[in-house]
């Protein structure tokens, strides 16, 4: 917005020239070749518009000097003019149009999607993470010039205050998997917890809070988890000390790669009907790809750590496996078809 402000304050400061213009040439006529105002005027218009209409009278020495310095002066002020309009409407009109059409078309395209309100420091991080997943996304961001400046690249934004419901329903929030509310005031992820709660009850919410109380109130009003960033970061600075290597450890697991290992959950409800209810040791799915069933979440919600090869594969239940990208799809892959 500060931008489109900058542009059009120059436009209308250009205007200002092309009228001081058109007054100094009409006076300098007047004074010069004593035409009277109208016959002045239109030599001025057609000599600052470069248009070459037949002249009002035979010019004289001073006349014709003076008419090639406003023909100099007149072609700098409307080349500069133009690209000021032009620029403008590129940059502001058109490319709002462009953004609208990509975010409608985008937003349409897109099931079980997840939503980020705010792309400050935390949801942009979060934004950088559904990336590397390879998951799909929206951001809702009420800052203009944040929308002008990332929304023409693989992001869609849609420009707007996520607290209110409007926004929140053209973001598909109907039909969306989760939604992550970065706002920086515990207030306004409040208002967006009750909002896409009451618009979309089955919806997973994890909202950012600033501190303990807020964090309560957040969960009281449906949020499934809530962040508070600063306890996260003191926490993960803390264990650089206590366990490096271990935490070094994990990251390397829990950011994607092509060749690393990643640790990723998948739900037991996807499997097929031939190996529900199977062992682990039955599945053989270390044997034929070498990944590894490192954890395990009942149907009742419970964790089991290294589960044993003779527990059986429940609907509800969910795996943890480690391993690279190509074992873990390889399983994916046996295990659903």
């Amino acid at each position: 917005m500060i931008r489109r402000n900058s542009i059009l304050n120059k436009i209308f400061f250009s205007i200002l020239i092309v009228i001081s213009l058109i007054t100094i040439g009409t006076i300098g006529y007047i004074l010069i070749e004593h035409f009277n105002f109208i016959d002045a005027l239109y030599m001025t218009v057609i000599t600052v518009g470069t248009v070459g209409f037949r002249e009002v009278g035979e010019l004289s020495l001073y006349g014709k000097i003076f008419t090639i310095i406003l023909i100099l002066i007149s072609m700098g002020v409307l080349a500069y003019s133009f690209s000021l309009i032009t620029s403008y409407f590129i940059e502001g009109e058109i490319g709002n149009l462009y953004r609208n059409y990509k975010t409608k078309s985008g937003v349409k395209k897109m099931k079980n999607q997840t939503i980020i309100c705010g792309y400050g420091r935390n949801g942009k991080q979060a934004a950088i993470r559904l990336t590397a997943h390879k998951e799909s996304f929206v951001v809702i961001e009420n800052n203009h010039e944040i929308v002008t400046k990332y929304g023409l690249r693989n992001i869609i934004f849609v420009e707007g205050d996520a607290t209110s419901d409007e926004i929140l329903i053209n973001a598909g929030v109907a039909h969306a998997k989760a939604l992550i509310t970065a706002l920086p005031l515990d207030a306004d992820n409040m208002y967006v917890v009750l909002s896409a709660r009451a618009l979309n009850p089955k919806i997973t919410i994890i909202s950012r809070a600033s501190n303990e109380s807020a964090q309560q109130k957040l969960i009281i009003a449906g949020a499934n988890s809530v962040v508070i960033p600063e306890s996260v970061g003191g926490a993960h600075m803390a264990s650089l000390v206590i366990n490096p290597d271990t935490l070094h450890f994990f990251n390397m697991i829990f950011i994607p790669g092509e060749d690393s290992p990643n640790l990723v959950e998948f739900a037991c409800n996807h499997i097929h009907p031939e190996f529900q209810n199977r062992t682990i040791e039955e599945l053989k799915i270390r044997i034929s790809t070498r990944a590894n069933i490192i954890g395990l979440k009942t149907s009742e919600g419970n964790y089991i750590i290294n589960p044993p090869p003779d527990i059986r594969l429940l609907p509800d239940s969910k795996l943890f496996v480690l391993g690279t990208p190509e074992q873990i799809e390889q399983m994916k892959h046996i295990l659903s078809s």
